[in-house]
């Protein structure tokens, strides 16, 4: 037997769920992913200004000119790094993307950044961006063939949120694809 609270429950989660399903399920697409890591880079550094890849992902000013797309669709749980393969549908639009532009170019390289929301400790946050960022780069190399020398992870925990709260919000549960090859020696 349904109590009344239950009902107002189920009520409230049946009116919030389309709205938070529509957003998380919206993915890019290949050409749109492509297009946004293809653009023309904002600054040209000369070969004596460029980096290493550590520097780079230490470097938010050098990140923030990179071409870059965030991608808030595939669904990370809370405090997890899985990807279901549920999820193959949304990273094969990634994966099209990424062999495409490979193909053009194949000294194009491509940073994985994971983010977590703000819920936890920063130390558990920054390990599980860095679990995020890898669960993609493997499901990426081994389930849809891109070539794992062209891409690196990083993770950077709750360092960067979109949406600035302590709360959980799943538009902080991220990864960001930055194009780096422009930035480096």
């Amino acid at each position: 037997m349904l109590t009344r609270r239950t009902l107002v429950v189920a009520l409230i989660a049946a009116i919030a769920m389309p709205s938070l399903a529509a957003a998380q399920a919206t993915t890019p697409s290949a050409a749109t992913i492509e297009r946004k890591l293809e653009a023309t880079p904002r600054v040209k550094l000369r070969p004596n200004e460029r980096v290493t890849i550590r520097e780079f992902k230490r470097r938010p000013d050098l990140r923030r000119m990179a071409r870059s797309i965030d991608i808030q669709s595939i669904n990370f749980a809370f405090g997890s790094a899985a990807i279901s393969s549920s999820q193959y549908d949304k990273i094969e639009n990634i994966a099209d993307a990424l062999q495409r532009i490979l193909r053009r170019d194949p000294g194009a390289r491509v940073l994985i950044e994971g983010h977590t929301d703000a819920v936890g400790s920063f130390q558990s946050n920054q390990i599980l961006s860095e679990q995020r960022a890898a669960s993609l780069k493997r499901t990426l190399v081994r389930e849809f063939g891109v070539p794992g020398y062209a891409l690196e992870t990083v993770g950077y925990g709750e360092e960067f949120l979109l949406v600035p709260t302590q709360n959980e919000n799943w538009r902080n549960r991220r990864v960001t694809l930055r194009r780096f090859d422009d930035f480096i020696r």
